[in-house]
């Protein structure tokens, strides 16, 4: 907890001088093992490590996403030996943080100058899966007052402007980068989509909880290369909308869009509200939502939570997960209702081209006993839980979907991994009457 919280009150994208120092004296202290003398009994031993891991974690995790945000992986210093002060103004300072990677072979080093190793250049271009988890720090830091004291200390952190419980621009992102994997399963969906005759296509799309507009821009990449419809954008252009609720993601796409030279617009939309967002969309651009396919990606957990309407006596929850909101602990039966209410006020809107949904899932707590350091279900579980997320398990999904009368088409389903561990899953969903 006091290696999270020692970084608190230093800028959260510069490296300065003075957090280098502190830093420097947590490296030495890691490099002689927090002066532990390795114990002759095995599960001390074990212990001591795993400890030592957590420790690791804690460090190398910020740190090498910092490093991320800041360009320290780009091609240019990945693809050639560099020297500190190609990057940081700061060399010495700059070299010492290099030298503690040095320690944990990410990098080598000889005559002052650096080069990434195969183990380094493996977590390099890796480093935004972990933007997401440490994006959350916020949110930790806080650990003993959310459990004993105050449950909405670090939503309360924030001032109107922030968000006091999660880096919202380092949690845009991460997932930009960490969900680029999943895109390119999605693409087979859009090539068939978009193949279609015309008149059986989708006007366009949206993208509700569009965060840095990556996922937009992929989508129409592989349309306007690889599908018959991109062959005709300038008779049936094509209509690309993003929605958040966040108005640092919306910048943040806006931006990204602009550059990429793709048309879109980006709107402010809440996933618990799809029809004053179709009333907007309607209002303000004559832009009908029923007529485009509804795509997302890790976002219907992350739902705002409501009380639902209606309940479902008999519902004998088959979820694992714990959930809670500002402290009261919610009845996984009431979960399940919920999800059912959220997904069916969305039925009328994908109707006709379907919800192409890209979403985060919780594993049984036994699984993951039983494959520890396999999963992120730990991480997941922990992140979300404590913000207030709804992560469900694989089978209670697609189970709740049912209800909601959204069918999977089978030939488009996928889980990572495939196995009884699966934290993620791609799936477009249909309404029965579209089967």
């Amino acid at each position: 907890m006091h290696l999270l919280k020692f970084s608190e009150k230093y800028h959260t994208r510069k490296f300065e001088i003075e957090p280098f120092l502190v830093l420097e004296k947590i490296f030495n202290k890691f490099k002689n093992n927090y002066g532990l003398e390795i114990s002759s009994d095995e599960t001390a031993t074990k212990i001591q490590q795993q400890i030592l891991k957590h420790v690791e974690g804690i460090i190398v995790g910020p740190t090498s996403v910092y490093l991320g945000m800041s360009g320290m992986f780009h091609k240019y210093f990945m693809q050639a030996s560099f020297k500190p002060e190609e990057f940081h103004e700061d060399a010495d300072s700059f070299g010492r943080l290099l030298d503690f990677f040095v320690h944990l072979e990410w990098f080598t080093k000889e005559n002052g100058t650096y080069q990434f190793t195969k183990k380094g250049l493996f977590y390099a271009r890796r480093a935004s899966a972990y933007g997401v988890t440490v994006s959350y720090i916020p949110t930790l830091r806080k650990l003993d007052e959310l459990i004993f004291g105050n449950p909405k200390a670090a939503k309360d952190a924030g001032d109107g402007n922030r968000e006091g419980h999660v880096d919202r621009q380092m949690n845009v992102w991460g997932s930009g980068g960490a969900h680029a994997a999943y895109f390119k399963v999605v693409d087979e969906i859009i090539i068939e989509l978009f193949n279609k005759p015309i008149d059986e296509q989708p006007k366009g799309i949206l993208d509700m909880g569009c965060g840095n507009g990556a996922f937009l821009q992929h989508l129409f990449n592989v349309i306007e290369k690889q599908t018959v419809r991109g062959k005709m954008l300038d008779e049936h252009p094509l209509i690309l909308i993003g929605a958040d609720y966040n108005e640092e993601a919306l910048k943040i796409s806006k931006a990204n869009l602009i550059q990429a030279d793709i048309w879109a617009k980006v709107v402010w939309g809440d996933i618990g509200k799809p029809d004053l967002l179709a009333k907007d969309l309607k209002d303000s651009y004559n832009i009908d939502l029923k007529e485009l396919l509804n795509v997302r990606t890790f976002l219907d957990h992350n739902r705002i939570w409501k009380e639902p309407k209606d309940i479902n006596k008999s519902r004998i929850s088959q979820s694992t997960g714990a959930y809670a909101f500002e402290g009261n602990r919610i009845n996984n039966n009431l979960v399940e209702d919920s999800l059912l209410e959220h997904l069916k006020n969305w039925e009328p809107y994908v109707k006709q081209f379907g919800l192409l949904v890209i979403e985060l899932h919780t594993v049984d707590p036994t699984h993951v006993a039983e494959n520890l350091g396999r999963t992120a279900a730990t991480a997941y579980d922990a992140t979300h839980g404590y913000s207030d997320q709804y992560i469900v398990e694989v089978d209670v999904f697609n189970k709740i979907m049912a209800e909601a009368r959204l069918i999977p088409a089978k030939k488009m389903i996928r889980k990572f991994p495939n196995s009884d561990l699966a934290t993620v899953t791609v799936n477009l969903f249909k309404t029965d009457s579209a089967k």
